[in-house]
């Protein structure tokens, strides 16, 4: 895992991307928060190293994002179960913690192809052919990942007091809103908004970055 810093200052926001996310796409999520952004590249991704055999574990992608030290956190997806899996461990980490489009929880998510997901990738054209290059990289991540749980169970999660913002989608096959449902439901403090749309942070994109800025300076 490689990271890149943007922005100065504090607060520090830790922003960890979905599986397959492109360099740019990456950083969207945070991009309109003040302070330093510190956005993860994951293994196979970008000018990050290929990941060494078994990486692809919620548990040691956690203990990657658990090296940077932040005041806040993004995660989108597979970053957003790596950050589930670390307040676990640690409850007190993080002030605030917005987990946009969580795939799985407590349950094992549904298998999952390379196909799915490039075919499910919409957008100009040439987002959609670095999405698919990026996702030639993964055929690993698509083995390893299915039957996995961010935590082995939602109730170890109830020591976590600080905010927590969910964005779930509706219609999103790779993200179903029930995930989203059950992740916000498994904090104290959890806040869940659901857009209607099943690629929000496309179709939703300004209306995102109004929130999670609003959520964020509180």
């Amino acid at each position: 895992m490689i990271t890149h810093s943007y922005g100065t200052g504090a607060p520090v926001t830790l922003v960890a991307p979905g599986l397959g996310a492109t360099p740019g796409e990456a950083r969207i999520p945070a991009s309109g928060l003040p302070g330093t952004r510190v956005v993860v590249t994951l293994p196979s991704h970008g000018d990050a190293p290929d990941a060494p055999p078994g990486y692809w574990d919620y548990g040691r992608i956690a203990a990657d994002l658990a090296t940077v030290s932040a005041d806040q956190a993004v995660g989108v997806s597979l970053g957003a179960g790596a950050l589930v899996r670390l307040l676990s461990l640690e409850p007190d980490r993080f002030q605030r913690v917005a987990l946009l489009l969580p795939a799985v929880l407590d349950q094992p998510r549904q298998p999952f192809t390379l196909q799915q997901l490039s075919d499910l990738t919409v957008g100009p054209p040439i987002y959609v052919a670095e999405r698919r290059q990026a996702l030639s990289r993964l055929s690993a991540a698509a083995e390893q990942l299915p039957g996995q749980v961010a935590v082995a169970d939602a109730s170890l999660l109830a020591d976590v007091s600080i905010p927590v913002l969910v964005i779930g989608a509706v219609g999103d096959p790779l993200h179903p809103e029930d995930v989203a449902k059950a992740t916000a439901a498994a904090f104290p403090n959890g806040e869940l908004w659901l857009i209607d749309s099943p690629s929000p942070l496309i179709t939703h994109r300004a209306e995102v970055r109004h929130r999670l800025v609003d959520f964020f300076t509180g």
